[in-house]
């Protein structure tokens, strides 16, 4: 997990929005106390947690739903994996 590109706190929040997790969701899911996950968001950039807490997070968001996005030119970024998406939108066209 070395190669593995760090996600940013702002990349956490965003995540955690997206799937409307509570801070305290994101902890159980990782097992990690609050305080840790809180010292992630505050961050922009990488948090200064520890490389295993910041994977034991990506993988309990990713496991949830979410993909993280590299700089790409745009910045860093969240979205719904494509299987979650695709859900998302066949709901949407039934309203």
């Amino acid at each position: 997990m070395e190669n593995m590109i760090a996600i940013t706190g702002a990349q956490i929040r965003a995540a955690r929005a997206l799937i409307r997790w509570a801070a305290t969701d994101l902890a159980n899911a990782t097992g990690l106390g609050l305080s840790t996950i809180r010292r992630a968001e505050a961050e922009d950039g990488v948090p200064s947690i520890t490389n295993a807490n910041l994977n034991a997070v990506r993988l309990a968001l990713e496991a949830a739903g979410i993909e993280f996005i590299p700089a790409n030119g745009g910045g860093v970024g969240v979205r719904f994996k494509e299987s979650v998406a695709q859900s998302t939108i066949k709901g949407d066209v039934d309203q």
